[in-house]
């Protein structure tokens, strides 16, 4: 199968496995203008506006459209400084940035300054994103915007085959540049809040989380959601309302060796519980 094949049917098979609502991103950073894929759309040149970053997410997740945003293109700061296409001014490194919104003195504002992630300077140019399941080129990342339950899906397949927990570093703010940067730089999960730009701007609903990945560990992601699948861990959930709920044959086990005999020696109630 072709390299944009096997990336395609990772995009189909994400939305059909985690029932997504919207359509999950591959994003790359760009390094020169001839690595802007064919097809991809220009605010400035095709649009005649600038576009923040979250909103050219926003198209390719909701309108299936590949966006690319050069410097010139873009109308957030945050992630021209995030990606590294321009060194952060003295200002915002000062703590002036979030500072007296949202930040309550200059030194927090620069303790939040100094922790934002950043790409070196200077690498890369501009930012593409399209849906996974039509990109024409490779992604650094992919993100994906979903609801707590399907993230529970997507948290149990990134951690089913070590069994280690995901640490993000979670932020108010910069929602396009946490959910890229952080898994590049430490190649890694990351879960990310989308920001309040995300919100206001690009429409990202209350319910939306954003669950986002290297592109690297794709291959070892899917076969872990594709097991996770077969073993029942996959949407919908069926609610059960009642005592004593049905519960996996591992949880007895577990009960019996913590001295919770009532789960298994009580065959009666085991056998309620199966109905």
């Amino acid at each position: 199968m072709a390299e944009f094949d096997v990336i395609h049917q990772y995009g189909k098979e994400l939305e059909e496995r985690v029932r997504l609502r919207t359509f999950p991103l591959a994003v790359k950073l760009l390094k020169q203008e001839s690595d802007i894929p064919e097809g991809a759309q220009r605010p400035m040149k095709d649009f005649g506006y600038h576009l923040a970053t979250c909103q050219g997410f926003a198209l390719s997740r909701r309108d299936g459209m590949s966006v690319a945003l050069l410097l010139e293109d873009m109308w957030c700061p945050e992630s021209v400084i995030g990606y590294g296409l321009i060194e952060p001014p003295q200002y915002f490194l000062d703590g002036y940035h979030h500072y007296p919104v949202g930040i309550q003195s200059l030194e927090a504002g620069r303790a939040w300054a100094h922790q934002f992630p950043r790409l070196e300077c200077g690498k890369y140019i501009g930012v593409v994103s399209a849906p996974l399941t039509a990109a024409n080129f490779v992604p650094d990342a992919v993100v994906i915007y979903c609801d707590s339950a399907q993230l529970g899906v997507l948290l149990m397949a990134a951690t089913s085959k070590d069994g280690l927990e995901i640490t993000s570093t979670v932020s108010k703010g910069g929602a396009c540049v946490y959910s890229v940067v952080l898994p590049m730089q430490n190649g890694n999960y990351q879960i990310t809040l989308p920001c309040g730009g995300d919100r206001r701007f690009a429409a990202a609903q209350r319910d939306e989380l954003i669950f986002s990945l290297p592109f690297a560990k794709m291959e070892e992601f899917m076969s872990s959601l594709r097991f996770c699948n077969q073993s029942s861990y996959s949407l919908p959930f069926k609610t059960i309302m009642k005592p004593e709920p049905p519960l996996p044959d591992n949880y007895f086990v577990m009960g019996k060796l913590m001295g919770m005999d009532w789960m298994v020696a009580d065959e009666q109630a085991k056998d309620r519980a199966d109905k």
